[in-house]
């Protein structure tokens, strides 16, 4: 198995700053693209048939496995799912919001799955989940008080994926909200990896932290988000290209944050942004892994 050694001197304030942040769920030059269209697909183009049914609240009961990946704390507990065959396939780390590991996020492991890859949805709440705003809170402020934790949960997962006779030793990393955040966290400060999906996740706008990233980003976006706006959005894309941080960003017209994984919650607003957004994952996802 590769080792992968892990990039020192970032995590220090720009790290710190975006780990401990506020995490809440429910520019004209080098701006993000502001649209309801990627590059290789129109929204009136996007059907809701090219949506996973995980995202439309139409997904069977999850059909992986639990696993105990994290030696430092038992009670933490993933969900592993792998596609049909021998492999070896790449991977893929999901990173859950606010509330936990949920079977929404089990279920979209198993869509990706059904593509291809290894997908492991970490815990990091030890096996917790919030039923409410203010649990929610609690937790997700629980975990920002300890990152060297968050990035040690998601370094084991990591390394146990790369330690699978199934699996390629590419990883990625995605998540959504407070898991989004995280994402482009453990691409600063934890081991080294191939690439980072972000889905409406807190962001940092120094390029100098930035440029420590050694792979493409992605990033889904909406423009009703008012926790994280578009002009926070379109500073971060600035900053990645100003590190030379390869990055496909995109905004989605009138949508609000959650959109992609809840899509169900508002099919007739969200089906062709989401439908989208799902096709340029997957076609990042296959540049940066395979």
């Amino acid at each position: 198995m590769e080792i992968r050694k892990k990039r020192h001197g970032v995590l220090a304030a720009g790290f710190v700053a975006l780990i401990a942040g506020v995490w809440a769920c429910g520019g004209e030059d080098a701006r993000a693209d502001s649209s309801s269209a990627g590059d290789d697909v129109t929204a009136e183009s996007a059907q809701e048939s090219d949506i996973p049914d995980a995202i439309l609240g139409k997904a069977p009961a999850p059909r992986g496995e639990d696993l105990a990946y994290f030696d430092a704390d038992p009670s933490t507990v993933g969900y592993i799912v792998a596609p049909e065959g021998d492999g070896p396939f790449p991977a893929v780390i999901l990173i859950h919001e606010w509330n936990g590991l949920v079977d929404r996020v089990r279920q979209v492991a198993d869509a990706l799955a059904d593509e291809g890859y290894v997908a492991l949805a970490a815990d990091m709440y030890s096996s917790r989940i919030g039923t409410n705003r203010d649990e929610n809170m609690t937790l997700m402020q629980e975990a920002q008080a300890d990152p060297d934790r968050v990035i040690a949960n998601l370094d084991a997962a990591a390394s146990y994926l790369r330690g699978r006779d199934d699996v390629t030793g590419k990883v990625a990393a995605m998540g959504w909200c407070f898991g989004g955040g995280v994402a482009l966290s453990f691409a600063l400060g934890g081991e080294s990896h191939e690439g980072t999906a972000i889905f409406y996740g807190r962001l940092i706008e120094d390029p100098e932290v930035l440029a420590s990233i050694d792979h493409p980003v992605y990033g889904t976006f909406a423009e009703l988000d008012g926790g994280i706006p578009p002009d926070q959005v379109n500073r971060f894309a600035g900053a990645l290209r100003e590190a030379g941080v390869e990055n496909d960003i995109h905004i989605y017209d009138d949508v609000n944050h959650g959109f992609w994984l809840w899509v169900d919650r508002d099919p007739e607003t969200a089906a062709a942004p989401a439908a989208d957004a799902w096709v340029r994952l997957k076609s990042y996802l296959s540049r940066v892994i395979g």
